[in-house]
């Protein structure tokens, strides 16, 4: 089922007689695999509203990603918080749509410094699972009144309900970059070098080690940027180069879109941990013999192992949970996210918050079911 307004899209979910595989552009098989009708939202497409003064825009959900990058960068603007595109990651085709980004809450290597998806979704419009079309803000069904629908929206991967519209702040696209880069460092010390340039005062918008070189960004007015690469070469990043503008973009689209990890065997892991315990979890896991890529000055872990057995979920959640964190299975067959929790098993008090939410939500349980574990 393919709807072309919210109208056919709220009765196809209200006239559904059974489990629904929810998805946007189909570029992030990510999850348990779900059985059911397909729903997808592509034919809800287009810019509904753009106000580059206002640094707004409002977009139908399954307005293709792309659309929405060239509208920006007509204007100069651009959506700060950097989702990647994993079709290359995953295997997958498809178009990566702006619903299938809020859903997620993909968010890039510039998350560390300026926020994720969901800190800059302005608002939603979705229908839950009985069919009935909510927003936030204004008059919402009294049974979902003081939710905030934004934050639960993003990042439900389409269990609570299936966006329709979603409205964004936008910034401005910066005048230039650079990338400070040092080759082979260990783990230990590229976080240590990202975690000088992250507490100075030189405005750092990536952080990551990725195919054993350790990269800082900066970004700004071309005369701040070389002022601050110049002082960070004089500071903290002592003996590191300096690569700029378009060099500097295409290692972050790389890094943003988990380029060394496309086209491999194996399955890859993301997880979130202090950044000084990165590269104490990745030795931990030698018997793994994982490939790891440090982002988020070390905090994001992202690791390939093999996609044998478990695909090494027993060993790596026993160090997250030592370690404080948590781990998602990003990538692996559809036998083994069958059969291996996908996203981070939640707490007994988290896990019953979420049963109720998706009750309240979702009280027939046809939404991606499954999809997240629980």
């Amino acid at each position: 089922m393919t709807p072309s307004n919210e109208t056919e899209l709220a009765e196809a979910i209200a006239g559904a007689s059974g489990p629904l595989r929810v998805r946007g552009g189909g570029t992030r098989d990510i999850g348990a695999p779900v059985g059911g009708s397909e729903l997808s939202t592509l034919g809800l497409s287009g810019v509904t509203l753009y106000e580059p003064g206002a640094l707004t825009l409002v977009a139908q959900a399954g307005t293709p990603l792309t659309e929405i990058e060239a509208l920006l960068a007509s204007e100069n603007q651009r959506l700060a918080f950097e989702p990647g595109d994993l079709r290359s990651l995953l295997g997958t085709d498809g178009t990566p749509t702006i619903g299938g980004v809020v859903a997620t809450n993909a968010s890039g290597p510039r998350r560390i410094q300026v926020g994720a998806a969901r800190d800059f979704c302005l608002g939603v419009r979705f229908i839950d699972g009985q069919g009935q079309v909510l927003k936030n803000g204004g008059r919402v069904m009294k049974n979902v009144t003081g939710y905030d629908l934004v934050k639960l929206m993003t990042g439900s991967w389409g269990t609570l309900g299936v966006l329709s519209e979603v409205s964004l702040k936008v910034l401005a696209i910066p005048e230039t970059e650079a990338t400070l880069i040092c080759d082979g460092q260990s783990a230990e010390d590229a976080v240590k070098s990202m975690a000088a340039a992250l507490g100075s005062p030189y405005d750092v918008t990536g952080a990551a080690q990725m195919n054993g070189k350790t990269m800082v960004r900066i970004e700004g007015l071309e005369g701040s940027v070389a002022y601050r690469s110049e002082a960070l070469k004089n500071g903290p990043l002592s003996g590191f180069d300096v690569m700029e503008a378009d060099t500097s973009a295409a290692l972050w689209r790389d890094l943003r879109d988990l380029r060394p990890f496309a086209g491999q065997d194996g399955a890859v892991w993301r997880i979130s941990v202090k950044p000084s315990e990165g590269p104490v979890l990745v030795s931990g896991l030698s018997e793994l013999a994982p490939e790891a890529i440090f982002d988020w000055g070390g905090g994001l872990v992202w690791l390939s192992v093999p996609d044998t057995e478990d695909a090494g979920a027993s060993l790596i959640r026993a160090k997250v949970a030592k370690l404080g964190g948590h781990a998602t299975l990003v990538r692996a067959s559809a036998a083994t996210r069958a059969t291996v929790p996908v996203f981070q098993p939640e707490p007994t008090p988290i896990a019953t918050l979420t049963k109720g939410l998706r009750a309240r939500f979702d009280p027939r349980g046809i939404l991606n079911p499954g999809l997240m574990g629980n």
